[in-house]
Protein backbone atom coordinates (compact mmCIF):
# COMPACT_ATOMS: atom_id res chain seq x y z
CA UNK A 1 0.00 0.00 0.00
CA UNK A 2 1.26 3.36 -1.00
CA UNK A 3 2.71 4.79 1.92
CA UNK A 4 2.12 8.96 2.60
CA UNK A 5 5.49 10.98 3.61
CA UNK A 6 5.10 12.81 7.12
CA UNK A 7 8.35 14.34 7.44
CA UNK A 8 8.98 11.40 10.30
CA UNK A 9 7.80 8.03 9.82
CA UNK A 10 5.58 7.01 6.86
CA UNK A 11 1.83 6.59 7.19
CA UNK A 12 -0.41 4.48 4.75
CA UNK A 13 -3.17 6.30 3.03
CA UNK A 14 -5.84 4.29 4.94
CA UNK A 15 -4.47 5.85 8.37
CA UNK A 16 -4.35 9.78 6.10
CA UNK A 17 -7.78 8.96 5.50
CA UNK A 18 -8.73 8.33 8.96
CA UNK A 19 -6.92 11.66 10.39
CA UNK A 20 -9.09 13.26 7.46
CA UNK A 21 -12.63 11.73 8.70
CA UNK A 22 -11.63 12.74 12.39
CA UNK A 23 -11.60 15.80 11.35
CA UNK A 24 -15.06 16.07 9.39
CA UNK A 25 -17.06 14.80 12.09
CA UNK A 26 -16.10 17.90 15.12
CA UNK A 27 -18.40 20.44 13.62
CA UNK A 28 -21.69 17.97 13.71
CA UNK A 29 -23.07 19.08 17.17
CA UNK A 30 -26.17 21.04 17.24
CA UNK A 31 -26.70 20.64 13.42
CA UNK A 32 -28.65 17.93 13.24
CA UNK A 33 -31.34 20.06 15.45
CA UNK A 34 -31.11 23.26 13.52
CA UNK A 35 -33.73 22.28 10.57
CA UNK A 36 -36.29 20.93 12.78
CA UNK A 37 -36.16 23.68 15.29
CA UNK A 38 -39.66 25.19 14.28
CA UNK A 39 -41.35 21.70 14.09
CA UNK A 40 -39.96 20.94 17.57
CA UNK A 41 -42.69 23.11 19.43
CA UNK A 42 -45.30 20.64 17.66
CA UNK A 43 -43.56 17.41 18.18
CA UNK A 44 -42.95 18.33 21.69
CA UNK A 45 -46.33 20.61 22.98
CA UNK A 46 -45.76 20.51 26.40
CA UNK A 47 -41.79 21.55 26.30
CA UNK A 48 -40.84 25.27 26.84
CA UNK A 49 -39.06 27.54 24.67
CA UNK A 50 -35.72 27.16 26.90
CA UNK A 51 -35.73 23.42 26.74
CA UNK A 52 -35.94 23.40 22.74
CA UNK A 53 -33.53 26.25 22.62
CA UNK A 54 -30.66 24.21 25.06
CA UNK A 55 -30.85 21.38 22.19
CA UNK A 56 -28.17 23.53 20.59
CA UNK A 57 -26.34 25.35 23.40
CA UNK A 58 -26.02 22.26 25.70
CA UNK A 59 -23.12 20.51 23.32
CA UNK A 60 -21.26 22.90 23.12
CA UNK A 61 -20.78 23.73 26.79
CA UNK A 62 -20.11 19.83 27.28
CA UNK A 63 -17.76 19.99 24.89
CA UNK A 64 -15.11 22.54 26.38
CA UNK A 65 -14.38 20.70 29.35
CA UNK A 66 -14.33 17.33 27.95
CA UNK A 67 -11.88 19.56 25.45
CA UNK A 68 -9.72 20.14 28.15
CA UNK A 69 -10.10 16.53 30.21
CA UNK A 70 -8.95 14.79 26.53
CA UNK A 71 -5.45 17.21 25.87
CA UNK A 72 -4.88 16.07 29.97
CA UNK A 73 -5.36 12.58 29.03
CA UNK A 74 -3.33 12.82 26.09
CA UNK A 75 -0.56 14.17 27.61
CA UNK A 76 0.23 11.01 29.32
CA UNK A 77 -2.47 8.37 27.96
CA UNK A 78 -2.81 5.92 24.41
CA UNK A 79 -4.23 8.81 22.34
CA UNK A 80 -5.81 6.54 20.20
CA UNK A 81 -8.06 4.59 22.78
CA UNK A 82 -9.00 8.36 23.85
CA UNK A 83 -9.87 8.63 20.22
CA UNK A 84 -11.72 5.14 20.34
CA UNK A 85 -13.18 6.28 23.89
CA UNK A 86 -14.60 9.73 22.35
CA UNK A 87 -15.30 8.28 18.50
CA UNK A 88 -17.83 5.81 20.21
CA UNK A 89 -19.32 7.74 22.89
CA UNK A 90 -20.29 10.38 19.93
CA UNK A 91 -21.99 7.33 17.46
CA UNK A 92 -24.12 5.81 20.40
CA UNK A 93 -25.29 9.42 21.62
CA UNK A 94 -26.14 10.04 18.05
CA UNK A 95 -27.99 6.39 17.58
CA UNK A 96 -30.01 7.20 20.94
CA UNK A 97 -31.53 10.12 19.27
CA UNK A 98 -33.67 7.63 16.58
CA UNK A 99 -35.69 6.11 19.94
CA UNK A 100 -35.65 9.20 21.58
CA UNK A 101 -39.01 10.36 22.11
CA UNK A 102 -39.50 13.03 24.69
CA UNK A 103 -37.46 16.17 25.32
CA UNK A 104 -35.63 15.23 28.15
CA UNK A 105 -33.99 12.45 26.55
CA UNK A 106 -32.78 14.70 23.67
CA UNK A 107 -31.67 16.87 26.17
CA UNK A 108 -29.44 13.96 27.25
CA UNK A 109 -28.30 12.97 24.08
CA UNK A 110 -27.24 15.90 23.64
CA UNK A 111 -25.26 16.48 26.30
CA UNK A 112 -23.12 13.07 26.25
CA UNK A 113 -22.74 13.73 22.43
CA UNK A 114 -20.92 17.02 23.52
CA UNK A 115 -18.58 14.73 25.96
CA UNK A 116 -18.15 12.82 23.28
CA UNK A 117 -16.91 15.41 20.23
CA UNK A 118 -15.12 17.55 22.91
CA UNK A 119 -12.67 14.30 23.86
CA UNK A 120 -12.52 13.87 19.74
CA UNK A 121 -11.82 17.86 19.32
CA UNK A 122 -8.36 18.23 19.92
CA UNK A 123 -7.05 14.99 18.84
CA UNK A 124 -8.12 15.76 15.29
CA UNK A 125 -5.61 18.27 15.02
CA UNK A 126 -3.39 16.87 17.86
CA UNK A 127 -2.54 13.72 15.94
CA UNK A 128 -1.87 15.42 12.65
CA UNK A 129 0.97 17.61 14.48
CA UNK A 130 2.57 14.52 16.21
CA UNK A 131 2.78 12.19 12.93
CA UNK A 132 3.36 15.39 10.26
CA UNK A 133 6.30 17.45 10.61
CA UNK A 134 6.87 21.22 8.65
CA UNK A 135 5.51 21.50 6.26
CA UNK A 136 3.94 18.71 5.86
CA UNK A 137 2.23 19.78 9.09
CA UNK A 138 0.94 23.40 7.52
CA UNK A 139 -0.32 21.18 4.50
CA UNK A 140 -1.86 18.60 6.16
CA UNK A 141 -3.89 21.16 9.62
CA UNK A 142 -4.90 23.02 6.06
CA UNK A 143 -6.28 20.31 5.09
CA UNK A 144 -7.91 19.40 8.38
CA UNK A 145 -9.74 22.57 8.28
CA UNK A 146 -11.02 22.84 4.91
CA UNK A 147 -12.54 18.93 5.27
CA UNK A 148 -13.90 20.22 8.84
CA UNK A 149 -15.87 22.82 6.90
CA UNK A 150 -16.61 21.43 3.66
CA UNK A 151 -18.30 18.44 6.09
CA UNK A 152 -20.43 21.49 7.89
CA UNK A 153 -21.68 22.91 4.31
CA UNK A 154 -22.42 19.51 2.57
CA UNK A 155 -24.29 18.09 6.24
CA UNK A 156 -26.19 21.49 6.59
CA UNK A 157 -27.77 20.58 3.42
CA UNK A 158 -28.17 17.21 3.67
CA UNK A 159 -30.06 17.61 7.06
CA UNK A 160 -32.41 19.89 5.37
CA UNK A 161 -33.29 17.35 3.27
CA UNK A 162 -33.62 14.79 5.63
CA UNK A 163 -36.06 16.82 7.67
CA UNK A 164 -38.49 16.40 4.94
CA UNK A 165 -39.03 12.43 5.81
CA UNK A 166 -38.98 12.69 9.35
CA UNK A 167 -38.06 14.88 12.54
CA UNK A 168 -35.93 11.85 13.67
CA UNK A 169 -34.14 11.72 10.14
CA UNK A 170 -31.66 14.35 10.85
CA UNK A 171 -29.86 12.79 13.84
CA UNK A 172 -28.49 10.40 10.95
CA UNK A 173 -25.76 12.85 10.39
CA UNK A 174 -24.35 11.94 14.29
CA UNK A 175 -23.50 8.46 12.94
CA UNK A 176 -20.65 9.52 10.61
CA UNK A 177 -18.51 8.99 13.59
CA UNK A 178 -18.80 5.04 12.12
CA UNK A 179 -16.13 6.13 9.40
CA UNK A 180 -13.81 7.14 12.16
CA UNK A 181 -14.02 4.33 13.79
CA UNK A 182 -13.28 1.84 11.25
CA UNK A 183 -10.78 3.87 9.65
CA UNK A 184 -8.75 4.55 13.33
CA UNK A 185 -7.64 0.55 13.30
CA UNK A 186 -5.15 2.17 10.90
CA UNK A 187 -3.76 4.85 12.90
CA UNK A 188 -0.31 3.74 14.08
CA UNK A 189 1.22 4.51 17.48
CA UNK A 190 2.08 8.15 16.83
CA UNK A 191 6.31 8.83 16.55
CA UNK A 192 8.06 8.79 20.08
CA UNK A 193 8.70 12.43 21.34
CA UNK A 194 12.47 12.55 20.48
CA UNK A 195 14.26 14.63 23.22
CA UNK A 196 15.41 17.20 21.46
CA UNK A 197 12.03 18.70 20.61
CA UNK A 198 11.14 19.25 24.34
CA UNK A 199 14.72 20.62 24.89
CA UNK A 200 13.95 23.48 21.91
CA UNK A 201 11.21 25.14 24.44
CA UNK A 202 11.94 28.03 26.10
CA UNK A 203 10.41 27.44 29.48
CA UNK A 204 11.51 24.09 31.34
CA UNK A 205 8.21 23.30 31.51
CA UNK A 206 7.50 23.05 28.13
CA UNK A 207 5.21 26.00 27.75
CA UNK A 208 5.24 29.23 26.19
CA UNK A 209 2.47 30.64 27.28
CA UNK A 210 3.16 34.28 25.80
CA UNK A 211 2.59 32.69 22.40
CA UNK A 212 0.51 30.33 22.88
CA UNK A 213 -1.97 32.82 24.98
CA UNK A 214 -1.20 35.72 22.02
CA UNK A 215 -2.68 33.28 19.70
CA UNK A 216 -5.40 32.25 21.90
CA UNK A 217 -6.44 36.02 21.56
CA UNK A 218 -5.85 36.40 18.00
CA UNK A 219 -7.82 33.07 17.10
CA UNK A 220 -10.91 34.59 19.73
CA UNK A 221 -11.01 38.36 17.63
CA UNK A 222 -11.53 36.88 14.63
CA UNK A 223 -13.64 34.31 15.27
CA UNK A 224 -15.86 36.54 16.60
CA UNK A 225 -15.90 39.03 13.76
CA UNK A 226 -16.66 36.65 11.48
CA UNK A 227 -19.28 35.43 13.16
CA UNK A 228 -20.87 38.63 12.25
CA UNK A 229 -22.02 36.88 9.17
CA UNK A 230 -24.14 33.79 10.20
CA UNK A 231 -25.43 35.06 12.87
CA UNK A 232 -26.84 38.62 11.61
CA UNK A 233 -26.83 38.25 7.83
CA UNK A 234 -30.74 37.52 7.86
CA UNK A 235 -31.67 40.30 9.38
CA UNK A 236 -29.58 42.34 7.92
CA UNK A 237 -30.83 41.50 4.39
CA UNK A 238 -34.46 41.93 5.88
CA UNK A 239 -33.87 45.10 7.41
CA UNK A 240 -32.48 46.83 3.61
CA UNK A 241 -35.18 45.35 1.88
CA UNK A 242 -33.23 42.33 0.28
CA UNK A 243 -34.42 39.19 0.16
CA UNK A 244 -33.76 37.44 3.39
CA UNK A 245 -34.65 34.13 1.86
CA UNK A 246 -31.20 34.16 -0.26
CA UNK A 247 -29.24 34.81 2.90
CA UNK A 248 -28.55 31.09 3.08
CA UNK A 249 -26.57 31.08 -0.31
CA UNK A 250 -24.41 33.92 0.94
CA UNK A 251 -23.77 32.32 4.21
CA UNK A 252 -23.67 28.82 2.43
CA UNK A 253 -20.70 30.59 -0.05
CA UNK A 254 -19.50 32.28 3.30
CA UNK A 255 -18.55 28.52 4.46
CA UNK A 256 -16.91 27.67 1.26
CA UNK A 257 -14.51 30.73 1.75
CA UNK A 258 -13.69 29.48 4.48
CA UNK A 259 -13.02 25.91 3.34
CA UNK A 260 -11.16 26.35 0.45
CA UNK A 261 -7.89 27.83 0.99
CA UNK A 262 -6.66 25.03 3.24
CA UNK A 263 -6.56 23.17 0.60
CA UNK A 264 -3.64 25.39 -1.01
CA UNK A 265 -2.47 26.78 2.56
CA UNK A 266 1.37 25.96 2.31
CA UNK A 267 1.18 27.75 -1.39
CA UNK A 268 -0.40 30.67 0.71
CA UNK A 269 2.11 31.11 3.55
CA UNK A 270 5.01 31.18 0.93
CA UNK A 271 3.57 33.77 -1.00
CA UNK A 272 2.99 36.22 1.42
CA UNK A 273 5.28 35.05 4.37
CA UNK A 274 5.18 37.50 7.12
CA UNK A 275 2.40 39.81 5.12
CA UNK A 276 -0.40 36.45 5.37
CA UNK A 277 -1.88 38.11 8.99
CA UNK A 278 -1.99 41.71 7.80
CA UNK A 279 -3.33 40.61 4.21
CA UNK A 280 -6.40 38.08 6.00
CA UNK A 281 -7.03 40.56 8.58
CA UNK A 282 -7.43 43.43 5.36
CA UNK A 283 -9.80 40.66 4.00
CA UNK A 284 -11.84 40.15 7.03
CA UNK A 285 -12.36 44.08 7.35
CA UNK A 286 -12.95 45.17 3.79
CA UNK A 287 -15.31 41.72 3.61
CA UNK A 288 -17.11 43.05 6.60
CA UNK A 289 -17.69 46.86 5.61
CA UNK A 290 -18.64 45.89 1.99
CA UNK A 291 -21.08 43.45 4.00
CA UNK A 292 -22.61 46.89 5.75
CA UNK A 293 -22.66 48.52 2.75
CA UNK A 294 -23.88 46.12 -0.01
CA UNK A 295 -27.45 47.01 -1.64
CA UNK A 296 -26.81 44.40 -4.07
CA UNK A 297 -26.37 40.88 -3.94
CA UNK A 298 -22.92 40.59 -6.12
CA UNK A 299 -21.42 43.15 -3.44
CA UNK A 300 -22.91 41.45 -0.84
CA UNK A 301 -21.74 37.51 -1.66
CA UNK A 302 -18.34 39.51 -2.42
CA UNK A 303 -18.00 40.72 1.00
CA UNK A 304 -18.87 37.65 2.57
CA UNK A 305 -16.06 35.35 0.24
CA UNK A 306 -13.85 38.57 1.11
CA UNK A 307 -14.03 37.92 4.96
CA UNK A 308 -14.71 34.00 4.38
CA UNK A 309 -11.00 33.25 2.76
CA UNK A 310 -9.39 35.31 5.23
CA UNK A 311 -10.70 33.32 7.94
CA UNK A 312 -10.03 30.33 6.41
CA UNK A 313 -6.13 31.00 6.00
CA UNK A 314 -5.80 32.19 9.26
CA UNK A 315 -7.45 29.38 11.26
CA UNK A 316 -5.00 26.50 9.90
CA UNK A 317 -2.43 28.65 10.26
CA UNK A 318 -2.88 29.57 14.06
CA UNK A 319 -3.14 25.41 15.16
CA UNK A 320 0.11 24.88 13.14
CA UNK A 321 2.08 27.66 15.80
CA UNK A 322 -0.11 26.75 18.46
CA UNK A 323 1.83 22.84 18.11
CA UNK A 324 5.19 25.09 18.33
CA UNK A 325 4.43 26.60 21.50
CA UNK A 326 4.87 23.58 23.61
CA UNK A 327 7.06 20.68 23.84
CA UNK A 328 5.94 17.86 21.40
CA UNK A 329 4.51 15.68 24.21
CA UNK A 330 2.36 18.67 25.26
CA UNK A 331 0.99 19.64 21.77
CA UNK A 332 -2.86 17.88 22.14
CA UNK A 333 -3.38 20.06 25.08
CA UNK A 334 -2.39 23.22 23.54
CA UNK A 335 -4.13 22.50 20.74
CA UNK A 336 -6.93 21.87 23.18
CA UNK A 337 -6.56 25.53 24.77
CA UNK A 338 -6.66 26.92 21.07
CA UNK A 339 -9.89 24.87 20.24
CA UNK A 340 -11.34 25.86 22.98
CA UNK A 341 -11.49 29.46 21.88
CA UNK A 342 -13.83 29.06 18.91
CA UNK A 343 -16.17 27.91 21.16
CA UNK A 344 -15.84 30.75 23.68
CA UNK A 345 -16.53 33.04 20.60
CA UNK A 346 -19.23 31.10 19.70
CA UNK A 347 -21.31 31.43 22.93
CA UNK A 348 -19.77 34.77 23.53
CA UNK A 349 -20.73 36.48 20.06
CA UNK A 350 -24.73 37.10 20.65
CA UNK A 351 -24.16 38.47 24.06
CA UNK A 352 -21.28 40.86 22.79
CA UNK A 353 -23.52 41.69 19.76
CA UNK A 354 -26.27 42.55 22.22
CA UNK A 355 -24.25 44.52 24.39
CA UNK A 356 -22.93 47.03 21.32
CA UNK A 357 -26.64 47.78 21.26
CA UNK A 358 -26.68 48.76 24.39
CA UNK A 359 -23.58 50.80 24.15
CA UNK A 360 -24.04 52.63 20.79
CA UNK A 361 -28.08 52.81 21.24
CA UNK A 362 -28.65 51.32 18.22
CA UNK A 363 -31.00 47.82 17.32
CA UNK A 364 -29.42 48.00 13.70
CA UNK A 365 -28.24 44.75 12.41
CA UNK A 366 -25.92 47.10 10.43
CA UNK A 367 -24.34 47.74 13.73
CA UNK A 368 -21.79 44.57 14.04
CA UNK A 369 -20.78 44.68 11.16
CA UNK A 370 -19.27 48.53 10.84
CA UNK A 371 -17.93 47.74 14.61
CA UNK A 372 -16.77 44.42 13.90
CA UNK A 373 -14.89 46.02 10.12
CA UNK A 374 -13.28 48.75 12.12
CA UNK A 375 -11.81 46.37 14.71
CA UNK A 376 -10.52 44.55 11.93
CA UNK A 377 -8.98 47.39 10.28
CA UNK A 378 -7.08 48.48 13.70
CA UNK A 379 -6.47 45.00 14.39
CA UNK A 380 -4.86 44.75 10.83
CA UNK A 381 -2.50 47.97 11.93
CA UNK A 382 -1.24 46.40 15.08
CA UNK A 383 -0.32 43.28 12.97
CA UNK A 384 1.41 45.14 10.29
CA UNK A 385 3.23 46.74 13.03
CA UNK A 386 3.57 43.41 15.10
CA UNK A 387 4.23 41.34 11.67
CA UNK A 388 7.65 39.98 12.46
CA UNK A 389 6.88 38.68 15.40
CA UNK A 390 6.14 35.00 15.88
CA UNK A 391 2.38 35.33 16.49
CA UNK A 392 1.66 38.09 13.83
CA UNK A 393 4.28 36.86 11.54
CA UNK A 394 4.95 34.14 9.34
Amino acid sequence: MKKIQTGKEEITVLALLALWSVSAITSLPGLAISPIMGSLETVFPHASDLEIQMLTSLPSFFILPFLFLSGRLAASGNKIKILYLGLIVFFLSGVSCFFVNTIFGLIVASCVLGAGVGIVIPLSTGLIAEYFDGRRRTHQLGISSAVNNLTLVVATYMVGRLADINWHAPFAVYCLPIISIVLCRFLPAPPPVAKKEVEKTMQKSGWNMNRLGGLMILYFLITYMVLAVPLNLPFLMEGVGMDSENSGTVISLFFLAITLPGFFITRIVDRLGSWLNVVCMLAVAVGLLLVFMSKSMGVLVIGALAAGAGYGVMQPVIYDKASKTVSADKVVMALAFVMSVNYFAVIAAPFIIKLLGVVFASSSNALVFIVNAVLAFVLSVFVFIRRKGFVFGK
